[in-house]
């Protein structure tokens, strides 16, 4: 069971403010939300079978410890992914035949290579265990897509991305850096790792920090009526 609420947790700090959490929200806006919560549920089963399965494989064909250490990496990326967010790129847009195939093609399509897919395959290779990782992803999405739905649609608001972006990294790289710690087992190898990947994490963190704030200097002088 641990496995269970542990894979459902991580999908849906994954899922705050992804991509195909976007694309639930904007379909919400056309179509039926059972409509698209059908279509979702559809579409993650399948695509995170073919993660989990993965995963799975990845521990027989490499040492567990192994596959562990590179999951809780992974992890840490995954933070740095949730930090810098997703956007979406027209995919709500496309039709596929009825509002049912709409959804459950464009939220497959969406999903391949999608930071929640990866983190599936992590998950599975960390835990060993295709079914439970398998239905506590598919819980994670549909929970994740009914809050972005009910908030976004219901209550005409937007998840407060910031806030929830940073949370989830937050955790994401705590649990990363928690799995080195224990996979581990040299003790100049793990200092000598922890202390590559805190120079990664804060250099990225610093990178985006001075990117945004360049982003919005470049708003402020477009939009300044007193720039003459």
């Amino acid at each position: 069971m641990n496995i269970l609420w542990a894979s459902t947790l991580f999908v849906v700090l994954a899922e705050m403010g992804d991509k195909t959490q976007l694309l639930g929200m904007a379909f919400a806006t056309r179509f039926k939300a059972r409509t698209v919560l059908a279509g979702v549920f559809a579409a993650t089963v399948v695509n995170h079978f073919l993660a989990v399965a993965f995963g799975n494989y990845l521990t027989t064909v490499i040492p567990l410890n192994y596959v562990q250490i590179l999951a809780s990496l992974s992890f840490v990326f995954f933070g740095l992914w949730t930090i810098r967010g997703d956007k979406l790129e027209g995919e709500d847009k496309k039709d596929y035949f009825t509002p049912f195939w709409t959804v459950t093609i464009a939220f497959f399509i969406a999903e391949m290579g999608d930071k929640t897919q990866l983190a599936s395959i992590a998950l599975a290779a960390k835990y060993n265990s295709l079914w439970w990782v398998l239905i506590g992803t598919t819980l994670g999405m549909m929970i994740s897509n009914i809050i972005g739905i009910v908030i976004g649609v219901v209550f005409g608001k937007s998840i407060p991305e910031k806030t929830v972006k940073l949370l989830s990294a937050a955790i994401f790289i705590l649990f990363g850096y928690l799995g080195l710690f224990e996979y581990i087992l040299d003790t100049y190898m793990r200092i000598a790792t922890i202390s590559v990947v805190t120079t990664i994490v804060i250099g990225y963190i610093v990178f985006l920090t001075r990117k945004t704030k360049q982003e919005h200097k470049g708003k402020y002088k477009l939009n300044n009526p007193y720039k003459e």
